[in-house]
């Protein structure tokens, strides 16, 4: 069975959009703490990316603007594809890794044709898969930042009856260590069959997903480190897992513009990695400092990226 586990993973953002709220364009932000937000389905979006560029089929794809399509559309599509003709369309659905990982609500269309009947109901029915890989819906930067307003414009006019290009005004991030907290469920784990290789898998989409996002809003941004906490038991809980990393600074918040401007407190991390709640804390980062002094501690070992 897959060990009970809670992830955090942090990466920065500078003088870009973590992640934009769909209804007004601009940066998700708490006014009342200054934090920026990040969503779940932000870090899903980089998960799911990542393979279906490198080739594996998902079930929740980026909508083609061409060829749209309802969930139901969307499996069936899939699911006449499959290889083994024989494979029900549960099999089929737990067959694709974002599935196992993050579950789905599967609509299986049935024949239009058919004449409904009062005791048949609907001609969509659904099955639903609980992930066992879920994130905090928002997700709190480490670090206090003032957003900054932007400004541009566009060579190409918005509406004939205009004379000159349009200029529009958004909100900027001048720099966040954005922190990601995750949780892996044993139990769910069973239902979806999630392996420990999809877990790797996943952590090396989210990691490499980050660094190579290339749009206007995502490309500056770097992944700074992951660390994964898997419990002794699956009945075991910690509190708090998202208040145990410390940004340390002689600036304030709002001054910091890299990641030389701080230094990352762990001693709450390592101190609750000795309860015998906890049998193993994995790590991975690129910066130096942080992996030797990681690498000092008890139950800390380096993962493979």
């Amino acid at each position: 069975m897959i060990n009970k586990s809670e992830i955090l993973f942090l990466y920065e953002s500078t003088y870009s959009m973590p992640n934009g709220d769909p209804f007004t364009g601009e940066q998700r932000y708490d006014d009342e703490t200054k934090r920026v937000l990040v969503s779940d389905v932000r870090i899903k979006r980089f998960i799911r990316d990542y393979f279906h560029e490198n080739g594996k089929d998902i079930y929740v794809g980026n909508p083609d603007p061409d060829n749209k399509m309802t969930g139901g559309q969307r499996f069936k599509m899939l699911f006449e594809k499959r290889a083994d003709k024989n494979t029900t369309a549960r099999d089929f659905a737990l067959s694709l890794i974002d599935v196992r990982l993050f579950g789905a609500v599967i609509p299986i269309q049935q024949d239009k044709a058919k004449k409904k009947t009062e005791e048949e109901g609907e001609n969509v029915k659904a099955f639903n898969l609980t992930g066992a890989v879920q994130f905090a819906m928002l997700n709190p930067s480490l670090n206090t930042t003032d957003l900054r307003i932007h400004q541009n414009t566009s060579t190409l006019i918005s509406d004939e009856k205009n004379k000159q290009g349009a200029i529009g005004t958004t909100t900027v991030v001048p720099y966040s260590v954005n922190q990601i907290h995750g949780w892996i469920n044993p139990f769910s784990a069973k239902h979806t069959g999630l392996t420990d290789e999809d877990i790797v898998e996943m952590f090396k989409a989210l990691w490499e997903s980050v660094n190579n996002a290339n749009t206007r809003t995502k490309s500056n941004q770097n992944s700074l480190l992951l660390i994964h906490i898997v419990y002794a038991e699956p009945n075991k809980k910690l509190y708090g897992v998202d208040r145990l990393i410390k940004l340390v600074s002689e600036k304030r918040d709002e001054q910091i513009r890299s990641s030389d401007d701080y230094q990352l407190d762990f001693s709450a991390l390592t101190e609750i990695a000795d309860s015998d709640k906890i049998s193993a804390v994995s790590f991975y980062t690129e910066k130096t400092d942080w992996k030797n002094l990681l690498a000092l501690f008890p139950k800390f070992t380096e993962m493979k990226i």
